[in-house]
């Protein structure tokens, strides 16, 4: 059984349904510490976050990732235990194996094979954990960013262990990620029996021409790295439940899913304007979830594709498809943040796998990446 297999299974085996740890940072942490890591634990609210950074200069390459899982479904339609790991036929089955216990292993198991070989590299190594990513995201991975930018500390590279791959371990990267914007908007009318239309405003009604002109614009063309930024709605609500009464409002729920071509201010901005020009009495509340961000190819880019391509012969494709990840938070104290992890196939559904080849192959894909930015 390789290190790496064998620190995924003890990750597995703790149930650290989000936002619980179980323990997975401080047994991460308490095998960093003998190769000169400093582990900072960092509590905020009822979830734990664990920093760790060994050396004291610059570049600081940053391993970034999470504990905690989503809850298992039912248990009867696992083929076995959801946390207690077991290996069939060339996989490793367990809520967490994809995502990402199987990357947070990898991390470690790269990281004390480097530190061995290379015990006075130049630069720095450091890891942010959070058990709080596949909850509700408010105290983990941004809290840690804000204490390290309150004290000043910046990041150089970032590599996030999400599990990107498609079809073979390393395929695929992620050098960005849309921004995720929604807005819940209430058009205001005036309610009455609908056998009387005269004396009501249906706001259903005055609210569809806006709602078409919506979603017919084209809010950006996208650019190089990402495809065009999307409008849809996620619910509408309107009506009292009778078939007799004009509602008094209408309650729309949508999202953007933006890229860089547009910006915050930019698609407010074209739907106020576009409220305004068809008159309707409303009121909108905006939700920003996360914003873009996007690594063009550099130093990181390059380092991992050839880590990749040494380590598995594979040409890897650059995407930005796909929901938000903790890349979004980190991305405001790292100019360069790419994620790369395992086979997303089974990710979040009944029996949980990745294939333990994969494993070995990611934690080497990490050690030649760690070589090619600190050593060179």
């Amino acid at each position: 059984m390789s290190d790496t297999l064998q620190l995924a299974k003890e990750l597995i085996s703790r149930r650290s349904l989000t936002p619980q740890d179980e323990g997975c940072l401080t047994l991460i942490g308490t095998r960093l510490e003998p190769l000169g890591f400093k582990p900072e634990m960092m509590r905020c609210g009822n979830v734990d976050n664990l920093w760790a950074r060994r050396g004291n200069s610059g570049p600081i390459v940053c391993f970034a990732g999470h504990t905690d899982v989503v809850p298992t479904g039912p248990l009867d339609q696992w083929l076995s235990d959801p946390f207690i790991p077991d290996v069939r036929d060339g996989m490793l089955y367990g809520r967490g194996a994809a995502d990402m216990k199987g990357s947070l292993a990898a991390f470690v198991t790269a990281i004390e094979r480097f530190v061995a070989g290379h015990p006075d590299h130049a630069g720095s190594i450091s890891l942010l954990l959070t058990s709080d990513e596949e909850g509700v995201a408010v105290d983990g991975t941004v809290r840690v960013v804000e204490a390290l930018q309150a004290r000043g500390e910046k990041l150089d590279y970032c590599i996030v262990g999400e599990p990107t791959s498609v079809t073979r371990t390393g395929d695929t990267i992620k050098n960005g990620r849309r921004g995720s914007l929604s807005g819940t908007l209430t058009v205001k009318g005036i309610q009455g029996h609908i056998a009387y239309p005269h004396l009501t405003k249906n706001p259903i009604h005055l609210a569809a021409p806006a709602i078409a002109e919506l979603a017919a614009t084209v809010w950006d063309q996208g650019n190089e790295y990402f495809p065009p930024t999307t409008w849809q709605i996620s619910n509408i609500h309107g009506g009292t439940g009778a078939a007799n009464i004009v509602p008094g409002s209408v309650e729309i729920e949508f999202n953007f899913r933006f890229s860089t071509a547009s910006t915050v201010d930019s698609l407010k901005a074209k739907v106020h304007a576009i409220l305004d020009k068809h008159g309707l009495s409303h009121d909108l509340i905006w939700l920003l979830a996360g914003k873009p961000y996007l690594t063009p190819r550099g130093k990181l880019v390059d380092a991992v594709s050839a880590a990749i391509k040494q380590a598995t012969g594979i040409e890897t494709e650059l995407s930005t498809g796909g929901g938000t990840s903790d890349g979004r938070f980190i991305a405001d104290i790292c100019p360069q943040v790419i994620e790369l992890g395992p086979l997303n196939a089974t990710i979040h559904k009944l029996n949980e796998c990745v294939a333990v080849a994969g494993l070995d192959t990611l934690s080497e894909i990490y050690f030649l990446t760690l070589k090619k930015l600190l050593i060179g």
